[in-house]
């Protein structure tokens, strides 16, 4: 097992003690940031988007 294998397995053993699981995305976005293809900022900055939604007035 590699390095960002274990620690993927051992991000996802904590989340699912909160009933969290990981999803597979959620695996995948991971490894793009530990294997450097992917910023961890430009990564929050994607969901924080994804997530937020604009008022309409």
């Amino acid at each position: 097992m590699s390095e960002n294998d274990r620690i993927i397995k051992n991000i996802n053993a904590t989340m699912s003690m909160e009933n969290m699981a990981l999803l597979k995305k959620d695996k995948e976005r991971l490894r793009e940031c530990l294997e450097g293809k992917v910023s961890y900022q430009d990564a929050i900055d994607k969901l924080i988007k994804q997530y937020t939604h604009k008022q309409v007035n």
